[in-house]
């Protein structure tokens, strides 16, 4: 029969990963990518976005140690995150500019929202034209 990629994973690396990361914003992935994770010290960080359905796991899971981490915001509080991202992009030390994919004016926000639920944008910049 077919084995979980969890299953499959933890035979490859020895008792599983370091790290994971759910890129989809699929639940069933989500909670694969956590059991992938080696218990004690893994950490499964959920990219994806879905509000679509409830995600869940066995309590062993985390119990054992896994720890399951959000990504919103790249993980900065927005507070004192957004002077430091700032400066770490102006500093060159974080790439924004090779992730915009489209520019549009505001009036084309609805459009914009459109791009990104069907995955056809990774970020769109959104102009205000003086009046």
């Amino acid at each position: 029969g077919t084995r979980p990629i969890s299953a499959v994973l933890c035979e490859m690396t020895n008792g599983g990963v370091d790290y994971s990361l759910e890129c989809v914003g699929n639940v069933g992935v989500m909670r694969s990518a956590l059991e992938s994770c080696v218990k004690g010290w893994g950490v499964s960080v959920l990219v994806g976005w879905t509000d679509m359905y409830d995600v869940a796991t066995r309590p062993i899971q985390l119990i054992a140690g896994r720890t399951w981490k959000g990504s919103l915001f790249g993980g900065f509080k927005s507070k004192d995150g957004v002077p430091q991202m700032v400066k770490a992009y102006l500093d060159k030390k974080v790439k924004l500019d090779e992730f915009i994919t489209h520019n549009m004016a505001l009036a084309q926000v609805n459009d914009a929202i459109e791009l990104m639920k069907h995955g056809k944008c990774i970020r769109t910049v959104l102009s205000v034209s003086p009046q």
